[in-house]
Formats: C-alpha cells, sequence, structure tokens
C-alpha cells in the first residue's frame, strides 16, 4: 500500500523531503533490495519522482545500486543513531538491563510511544521467542504488548482516548482484548499496579510482563519488559521471577535520570 503524505502544515511542509523520507522507510523486512518501479510502488511515487530521490540518496552514500536494485547501506545507521546516542537511556539502561537480562535468562527490552505504536530503542536478546524478529526500530501496536500498556497507562484520558482511536484494534489470537472498554479498564489496573502482564494476546506462545520509566517529574517516558515463553512459565510463576529484577532495574534508571 502506497504511503500517504501526513497532513500539511501549511507552508511550512516540504513535500519533497518527505518522499524522501518514505522512499527510506520503505525499505525494510521482505524489502532489503527493490527496483525502481518496486519503489515507486511501495511509496506511491512516479518513477521519475522515486528515480530522482534514489539517485539523491546515493549520491549521498544513503543507498547503492548493484544490477538495478537499490538498497541501504550502513550510513542510515547515523539517522537512527543520532536519536540514540542522544537519549539519556542509550548509557544508562543498558547496564541495569543486562543484570535483568542475567539474572532472569530471558529478554528484556525498553521502547517509547510513538502515535499507536512502541518503539524498541533498546533490546537484549537471549533468544527467540517471537516469530517477529525485533530489534532496535522495530514497531508493534502499543495496545497489545505489556510496554505498549504501560505507557498508555502513563497517558491522560484525552490522550489516551486519542491512541486509541487511532489504534487498529484486532484479533491477534484467540486471548486478545479487542474490546475498548476492558482495555480501559486493564490500563486502570496497570496504573494502580504500577507493571502491565500480557500472556499471548499478540503471538501464541508469547507473555511478558513490563514497568514504567519515568522521568524527574514523574512522568513515564519509557517502559521495559521481559518477554519469555508461556510454556515455560505461568503468569504467576513469571510475575514471581520477573517482576522484582525488572522493578529493581527501573529504580535504578529512574534514580540515574534524576542526577543528571
Amino acid at each position: 500500500m502506497a504511503e500517504q503524505d501526513p497532513q500539511q502544515p501549511s507552508d511550512s511542509y516540504v513535500q519533497s523531503f518527505a518522499r524522501g523520507l518514505s522512499v527510506i522507510r520503505a525499505f525494510g523486512p521482505g524489502r532489503s533490495q527493490m527496483t525502481l518501479s518496486e519503489v515507486a510502488a511501495v511509496t506511491g511515487l512516479t518513477r521519475a519522482g522515486a528515480r530522482r530521490i534514489l539517485l539523491t540518496l546515493e549520491h549521498l552514500g544513503y543507498v547503492t545500486v548493484t544490477d538495478r536494485k537499490f538498497e541501504l547501506t550502513p550510513r542510515i545507521l547515523e539517522l537512527g543513531y543520532a536519536y540514540l546516542s542522544g537519549t539519556p537511556l542509550w548509557n544508562l539502561a543498558l547496564p541495569y538491563m543486562e543484570e535483568v537480562a542475567e539474572q532472569t535468562r530471558e529478554s528484556c527490552s525498553v521502547s517509547v510511544l510513538e502515535g499507536a505504536d512502541i518503539v524498541y530503542i533498546l533490546r537484549l536478546s537471549t533468544h527467540k521467542v517471537m516469530t517477529i524478529n525485533l530489534a532496535v526500530g522495530s514497531r508493534l501496536p502499543a495496545w497489545v504488548t505489556s510496554m505498549g500498556r504501560v505507557l498508555l497507562a502513563g497517558l491522560s484520558d484525552a490522550e489516551l482516548d486519542r491512541v486509541l482511536a487511532m489504534s487498529q484494534i484486532q484479533a491477534y489470537t484467540p486471548q486478545t482484548v479487542t474490546d475498548v472498554v476492558e482495555l480501559k479498564r486493564l490500563l486502570a489496573g496497570v496504573r494502580a499496579d504500577g507493571y502491565a502482564c500480557v500472556a499471548q494476546e499478540l503471538e501464541p506462545g508469547l507473555q511478558s510482563v513490563a514497568v514504567p520509566i519515568v522521568d524527574r517529574s514523574g512522568r513515564v517516558i519509557a517502559a521495559m519488559n521481559v518477554s519469555g515463553q508461556s510454556n515455560r512459565f505461568t503468569r504467576e510463576a513469571m510475575l514471581d521471577a520477573f517482576l522484582p529484577p525488572l522493578r529493581h532495574a527501573a529504580d535504578q534508571i529512574n534514580h540515574a535520570l534524576l542526577r543528571r
């Protein structure tokens, strides 16, 4: 499906720049190499427009072409690293995440909320527990993930309604909670308990528990989770094993953020 330009904020909107970003975003899993026609089809651009952007990106070193197939170069990582290197969590959270991963023997991640999705900004993977290949930069729907529910629970009622309205709520498994009223009830519980636990709602066999990371004002700015396979832990066993080290790590990160 062709990507649509976001709503243009008056005459300050630079359409050519937005189209260039749409070309970069067109590459990804299953689309690491594309012909000019494929790029045009994915982005909704004309072949001439896509060609100009691709040649510009090639000139700047962000794209290479071989046998008429374009692909991103490692230089594209500079764009994402500019965000990560400027994020205090990048350096502060990693040592504590390593402790959590070592104690639990499970994958540990940190994500932030962007629109209706969570975006992974840190991840330590001990073994693969999902069919989806998660890495830094991966996106998942916020409403159906443990980290997402922690982040949504930190929003005001008006902000929550706005995010849920833009979310594509659907059943991923028989366990997925799709009723908005029930979701809001669960989020109220997350807000009261200080953690979220999600079992087999996004993918069969996957369950996780997440806690918030807050700034000096107490605002939730990120979430950290541990994920594991449901055939190895009951919900209660997972909470007993994962929640204490997660909370301890989050407390340490919160204190480190206060000292900055």
